[in-house]
């Protein structure tokens, strides 16, 4: 059963403090904890996530499936073990769940990458095959300039490009990203500010 994580946020009239659940999605934990049927509950909440996730990582869609697979998996098999760590300053809509679901997708997109089947395929491309609108110059232009910020952002340090990836095609907060890479919050800042310039500085580049 996971650890109960209680804060004082504040003090009602009748005196006292009141105590409430941080973690967003500990009425689900539990419920899963309880019965393994309603994992199905956090499974729909993330998988669009973490997919993404494992797509910009993996760059091709059945790697990112198998990926996901996985991930859910062994989420489900390890979830008796999941502790919440939420603190006062994550605030009422923090999840460490997500946090430990997003470091188990991230071990196993390592080890995806590791047994080096990969057929890379960037977003873009991927998407040219559905029909779209009929500015087909506009497109192309759009297209390139997706191609070379893809590029860009494959040519960073891994962490660094992770948490480009974390924090702006998946939305997390640095508190969250610092969860998932093991670093401290100033770190993710550090590091998404280097991405950034380093990006910046490689789409400035004539010569790439």
């Amino acid at each position: 059963m996971a650890r109960p994580a209680f804060w004082k946020v504040d003090r009602p009239e009748e005196g006292g403090p009141r105590l409430v659940h941080l973690d967003r999605d500990r009425r689900l934990v539990e419920a899963a904890q309880a019965d393994p049927a309603r994992f199905e509950a956090l499974y729909r909440k993330y998988l669009a996530q973490v997919y993404s996730f494992a797509f910009y990582e993996l760059r091709d869609h059945h790697e990112a499936e198998d990926a996901t697979e996985r991930t859910f998996l062994a989420a489900l098999a390890n979830l008796a073990r999941f502790e919440e760590r939420a603190r006062p300053v994550d605030g009422n809509g923090a999840s460490t769940f997500r946090v430990w679901l997003f470091r188990i997708a991230r071990n196993v997109v390592a080890e995806r990458r590791r047994v080096g089947r990969r057929h890379p395929q960037a977003p873009l491309e991927a998407a040219a095959s559905v029909a779209g609108p009929v500015d087909i110059e506009g497109d192309a232009v759009r297209h390139d300039e997706a191609r070379a910020a893809l590029s860009a952002v494959d040519r960073l340090p891994d962490d660094r490009r992770r948490a480009l990836i974390l924090r702006f095609v998946d939305e997390m907060s640095t508190a969250e990203i610092a969860g998932v890479l093991g670093r401290s919050e100033g770190a993710v800042r550090v590091l998404i500010h280097r991405a950034l310039r380093s990006v910046a500085r490689d789409l400035d580049d004539p010569a790439r």
